[in-house]
């Protein structure tokens, strides 16, 4: 498998109602808004579903995570790598 395979897509590119698992996040361009993500539970190895886009500009991206519906920004979201849950 490739590289870039093996890292799975960007969250803001990830297919919408599909659940996913977070490869990787990278920290250092989240900046500050990293620690309100690490708070809200957004880590390596956790289950993610993107559930709707905004309108303008296509922000903010809903997503679940556990049992929750987060709002993030679509900058936020491209950090932020997914693959799709082993069938």
């Amino acid at each position: 498998m490739s590289e870039a395979a093996e890292a799975g897509l960007r969250l803001d590119e990830f297919p919408l109602k599909t659940v996913g698992v977070i490869n990787r996040i990278d920290w250092d361009l989240l900046g500050e808004g990293a620690r309100r993500l690490r708070e809200l539970g957004f880590a390596e190895g956790v289950e993610v579903e993107p559930l709707h886009r905004g309108f303008i500009g296509r922000d903010p991206l809903a997503c679940r995570i556990g049992r929750m519906t987060i709002a993030i920004r679509r900058v936020q979201a491209a950090a932020i790598r997914v693959s799709p849950t082993p069938a």
